[in-house]
């Protein structure tokens, strides 16, 4: 229900003061409230008549707290009072100023995050949507951000999450914020269930942003953490089956870290070698394994799938059962099983040729997606290409020897 304010004949701006200072101190009793109420409205006619709009502000805010916080205020009265603040952000005379107002309307509604999170995150949106500046909308972006994890809000936040992308484009900010905010999205992610997809997705978007120049060199070791999380993850997941992490910087510093090795050994393996290389680890580490909750059967079931798109990626479109036996370690009446496994995970598109005991391959998914990969993609292009270019010339050169025969047919009759 909207807030009516009755302005008579008063400067509006002033009313609205006198409005929200009644009701901010409408339990102080008469004798405390009238001179709160007179002062307040005294110094916003100063502020309003030399145009000074960030004190004005200041002023406003003495009453958020009341209006906010206090059971017998109506909800809508407090958002209200934030409404009419966001106008003076329209009446700023610089971008700094109103971005000086915008950090003390924010500083106010995170002061207290566990009460009422919902509304002040209401209000930080309203005010997210009203600045036209690139740098507010960011800075209170993460202010949003800070608020929902604090007041264990996520729920009315992690909806956004899926406009990250144009949100970035959007801002303009550089490597360094993307990298905050990322972290701060994979914080909230963390343990938040049902979530586990986009989890490592920004954990992937966070590690990323370490390029490994000497810039990083200092914050490199930061993401180690982080680093860790994301390979557990991938190993852990059920239905992915390609990553780029092990090119990543942030990830490639594990190999040497004398905590974290053998978690960097663990996605080569899966990323780069078969089962017999699991089995092995597993034997020798099976400790670690369990410290980082992973289930040994878990393991071996992505593993024979692992196994087969290798075997996919070094065969010439073929593969013979007993190679699938061999590497999956499993028995001849199950590698049919295996392969309707992978084509249902759509990491596999193929043909079985049960006569010749032969799996056909048309397509399947590279484990990691490198520099390697895109040179193959590139030749494979250019084949297409020059087969395209084939067809084209053949059936020119059709088309004129048709025409051709044509007319020495029209010729020969006259």
């Amino acid at each position: 229900m909207a807030t009516i304010v009755n302005t008579t004949e008063e400067e509006p701006i002033l009313a609205v003061v006198r409005f929200t200072a009644e009701l901010a101190w409408a339990d102080a009793g008469l004798e405390v409230a009238d001179p709160e109420v007179t002062r307040l409205c005294l110094e916003a006619q100063e502020h309003i008549l030399a145009g000074r709009w960030l004190d004005m502000a200041s002023l406003m805010l003495a009453s958020a707290d009341l209006l906010l916080t206090s059971p017998s205020r109506v909800p809508d009265k407090g958002t209200f009072l934030f409404l009419f603040l966001f106008h003076l952000v329209t009446k700023a005379g610089s971008e700094d100023q109103a971005l000086q107002i915008t950090d003390l309307i924010c500083a106010k509604l995170t002061q207290q995050p566990d009460d009422k999170p919902a509304l002040r995150l209401k209000v930080l949106f309203s005010l997210y949507n009203l600045l036209p500046s690139p740098y507010g909308k960011a800075f209170v972006y993460k202010k949003a951000l800070e608020l929902a994890t604090a007041g264990k809000a996520a729920e009315y936040i992690i909806p956004s999450f899926k406009n990250i992308d144009s949100f970035v484009s959007e801002w303009g900010i550089g490597n360094l914020e993307q990298r905050e905010l990322y972290l701060a999205i994979t914080r909230i992610l963390k343990d938040h269930k049902g979530m586990t997809k986009d989890y490592f997705k920004f954990l992937n978007k966070y590690l990323a942003t370490f390029k490994g120049s000497d810039d990083d060199s200092a914050t490199i070791g930061d993401a180690k953490e982080e680093a860790v999380a994301a390979i557990i993850e991938f190993v852990k997941s059920s239905n992915l089956f390609q990553c780029d992490l092990l090119n990543m910087p942030a990830v490639a510093q594990l190999e040497k870290d004398e905590k974290y090795q053998l978690v960097y050994e663990l996605l080569k393996i899966f990323l780069t070698k078969r089962l017999d290389s699991y089995l092995e680890f597993q034997t020798a580490n099976s400790a670690l394994l369990k410290d980082y909750g992973l289930v040994h059967e878990e393991c071996i079931t992505k593993m024979r799938l692992m196994s087969l798109l290798d075997l996919s990626s070094h065969c010439s479109g073929e593969i013979p059962y007993s190679a699938i036996t061999e590497s999956l370690q499993i028995n001849d009446d199950e590698v049919e099983q295996w392969i309707v496994k992978a084509i249902a995970f759509k990491i596999l598109d193929c043909k079985v040729d049960q006569l010749n005991q032969t799996v056909i391959i048309s397509r399947h998914t590279e484990r990691i997606f490198g520099m390697p990969q895109w040179h193959g993609l590139r030749r494979k292009l250019g084949v297409w290409r020059g087969n395209i270019a084939s067809a084209i010339n053949t059936i020119q050169a059709n088309k004129v020897t048709e025409e051709g025969t044509q007319a020495m047919h029209g010729l020969m009759i006259r």
